[in-house]
Formats: C-alpha cells, sequence, structure tokens
C-alpha cells in the first residue's frame, strides 16, 4: 500500500508531537484516513507493541489495515468493552484510542476512561487519541478524553471540577426542588488553544474530498392500530395488556415511548420488547429489493422486523455484506463510527436517534475520496415524530425533553 501525501505530512508532524509529548490527537474527519495515518505514526516512532481500542464491528477493518501496511510492530486490536482481555504480558508503547470522543463524559469520568487511565499509568504508554468529532456536544468532554495521559496539558487539575472552576461557565439548573451545576459550558477558544501542541486537524475537504450527500425523506403509512396506540399513551400516559404495561408516567418516557411505536415496536416496563407493525420493513424491502443498502435502526426489535422481512438477504456482519450481495443492518449508535459502507448503493434509515452525533457520523459511512455522489433515505411514519427529530438533529441539535413539550404541547 502507498500513503496519500496529506497522510505522509501528518505522520511526520504526529511522530514528532507523540515523542514530544508523549499525546497526539488526529481529529481528522470521516474517511480521511486516521486508521493508517496513526499505524504510520507508530511505525516511525519505532513502536515495538501497540494497542489499538476501537468498537466492535471496526475490528476487522483495522486488522486489515495492518496487514495492507505490514509495519514492524506487534498490533493487538481490541474493542473498548473487552480491554479487560488484552494479552496477559502485552505491554504497548503506544495506546490508540479510536473515537475518543466517547471517552469524554463529565462531570465524572466513565469507566472507560477511568481504565484507559490506569492502564496508561500501568504501561507507561504513549497515547494517541483519534476523532472527527472531539467535542460533539461539549467543549467539556475534552477533559477526560486526555485526562489519562501524564503529559496532557490540564495535567496540573486534579480532577475535572478543578479544571472546571478555571475553563467552564457554570450554570445552576433546578428540577423541582433539587439544584444541580451544568458544567457544559466550557470556554472553546481556550480549550482549543490548550490543546494545539497536541492537535493534528484535517478535513475532507483539505484531502480532496467532493462528494455531495443527497438526503430524501419517504413516508410510510403505518396500521391504523399504531396511529392508535399513540393516541391512547399521549391520553392516558399508559398502555395496559393482558401480561405487559407500557408505562408514560414522564415527559421523557412518553417521548421514548412514542418514538419506539411510531416506528412499530416497543419496549414493555418488563424490558422485554416487541414488533407491532411491519409496515416500514416492508416498505424497505419492496422500495429496495434489488438493491445492496445499508440499513440503519435504532430498537433492537426493528432488526427482528428486518430479519423476519428480508430473511437470508440481509447481515449484520460487515464482512459478509463486503463479500455477498446482501443488504446490511446496523444498529445507529454502534455502527455510526469507524466502518465503511462504501459497497451499499444507499443508506437507508429505519429510524431516527435523538443525537446530532448520530445523524452527522453515520451519514457519512458510505463517503470516499472517489465517490461524488451519496444518496440517503430516511423512512419516517407518516405524522410520526420522526419528522420532528429530523428537524432537531438536521440544525446540530439533540432532539431533548424540551424539543418535545414544544411539538407535542405540555406532557
Amino acid at each position: 500500500m502507498k500513503f496519500r501525501d496529506y497522510q505522509l505530512d501528518i505522520i511526520g508532524k504526529g511522530s514528532v508531537i507523540l515523542k514530544k509529548y508523549g499525546l497526539l490527537y488526529l481529529s481528522m474527519e470521516v474517511r480521511t484516513g486516521k486508521t493508517l495515518t496513526s499505524l504510520g505514526v507508530c511505525d516511525v516512532i519505532g513502536a515495538e507493541r501497540v494497542l489499538f481500542l476501537t468498537k466492535k464491528k471496526a475490528i476487522s477493518s483495522i486488522e486489515h489495515d495492518y496487514k495492507m501496511l505490514n509495519p514492524s510492530f506487534e498490533l493487538q486490536v481490541i474493542n473498548y468493552e473487552s480491554s479487560h482481555k488484552i494479552n496477559l504480558g502485552f505491554s504497548p508503547d503506544v495506546v490508540i484510542a479510536d473515537e475518543s470522543h466517547s471517552l469524554g463524559a463529565f462531570p465524572k469520568p466513565s469507566s472507560r476512561a477511568k481504565r484507559l487511565r490506569a492502564d496508561l499509568k500501568t504501561w507507561k504508554s504513549k497515547l494517541i487519541l483519534m476523532s472527527g468529532t472531539p467535542t460533539p456536544e461539549s467543549f467539556s468532554q475534552m477533559y477526560h478524553q486526555v485526562y489519562g495521559c501524564q503529559g496532557n496539558p490540564f495535567s496540573q487539575y486534579k480532577n475535572f471540577y478543578a479544571w472546571a472552576n478555571d475553563y467552564v461557565k457554570k450554570k445552576q439548573i433546578h428540577y423541582g426542588f433539587k439544584v444541580a451545576t451544568d458544567y457544559s459550558n466550557a470556554n472553546k477558544n481556550r480549550v482549543i488553544d490548550a490543546m494545539k501542541p497536541y492537535t493534528i486537524s484535517f478535513t475532507q475537504q483539505e484531502a480532496g474530498f467532493k462528494s455531495v450527500i443527497d438526503e430524501e425523506i419517504l413516508q410510510v403509512d403505518m396500521e391504523d392500530r399504531t396511529y392508535d396506540l399513540c393516541n391512547r399513551l399521549q391520553r392516558d400516559k399508559v398502555l395496559q395488556g393482558s401480561d405487559e404495561v407500557v408505562l408514560a408516567d414522564t415527559g421523557v418516557k412518553l417521548m421514548q415511548k412514542l418514538h419506539q411505536i411510531s416506528s412499530g415496536t416497543v419496549i414493555f416496563e418488563s424490558k422485554k420488547s416487541v414488533v407491532l407493525d411491519y409496515s416500514k420493513a416492508k416498505f424497505i424491502k419492496k422500495r429496495f429489493k434489488y438493491e445492496k443498502i445499508g440499513i440503519f435502526y435504532k430498537f433492537t426489535a426493528e432488526l427482528k422486523a428486518l430479519k423476519e422481512v428480508y430473511g437470508d438477504d440481509i447481515t449484520t456482519d460487515l464482512d459478509e455484506f463486503n463479500s455477498s450481495r446482501k443488504s446490511i443492518a446496523l444498529q445507529i449508535v454502534s455502527g455510526r463510527e469507524g466502518i465503511s459502507l462504501r459497497k451499499a448503493k444507499y443508506l437507508v434509515y429505519y429510524n431516527i436517534d435523538f443525537s446530532a452525533t448520530s445523524y452527522w457520523q453515520s451519514r457519512d459511512r458510505m463517503t470516499t475520496k472517489d465517490r461524488l455522489y451519496n444518496k440517503i433515505y430516511w423512512v419516517f411514519s407518516k405524522n410520526g415524530i420522526e419528522s420532528k427529530i429530523y428537524k432537531a438533529v438536521n440544525n446540530k441539535k439533540d432532539y431533548t425533553l424540551r424539543h418535545f413539550k414544544k411539538d407535542y404541547g405540555t406532557v
């Protein structure tokens, strides 16, 4: 394989940063080659052992890139959730944390971030962070991404709260009789300036991408029963069956249950789920009958509906998708990062996520440098909640209870 010119440039600059600070942040947009670039940096600095933390669905793609590159170091690729299963005695010189914004929970660190910090302290490893969207919701997400590395720019602060005293404009929020502190308003310019020596940013435009994403909304008539259930739930805040119950006694629960039922599934209070309406799955199969497509779904029961309608013509395995004529179904959050669906003719969304991050990241899965046109279809139930969610996330806003109350009145 051969690196692109811009990758060689980033590898050269990145290796200098990593050697100097022990920390490198590759803020490279999707499809610009973050994985190969990070492996190239490790090769240049003479690493002997590299640990690559990623999502489960991305493992095979990263291992393929490693074999193509054939570097001098040993590589172990593992998903974040299984990092405790790292081979005994494998002490990496460099840890690469893919989609590292997933480490950015605040004000308290996630278990994922705490585990990485402990491992870095034990191994004395250098750290490469990678994300096309380093701080998708708040610049406060940066602190716990880097706090595990001893050479990070915020190392003088003992914890997030001490850091927030200098970097965050805090705000008090009242929840009934309770008061909480909102730590999300970190000073953008100060965070960017602090991270600048450690960061290399690169866009699709700089890489020469000229692709266009064309989105189209398709409306589906759901069964009368589905609309009746939505109306009853809004009115009564509960649906009682012979064995199961759907409870929507708070605004958040009502928003979630309408989201589920609107697309034809529901999760009961018992945590069991069921398909109520196959209209969307049947519509997708009929509309894209002869096409190889990537389908994003939100809820597990939606995958069940797709499998029952598609039969053996659909897979959830990326390797099988790439080597067969089958279409693929992926859950939005797990499939929005780290994988390529370049072999899909279209992306088709069975449902939509409340998260703006999910919207912007998942829609880019087909993009390549040479692909000039990407077509995306959103399958919404007629008069359902999905179109309202779409309006919010398309404007880079998460769909929250505040939006829901505005759309549906008092809940």
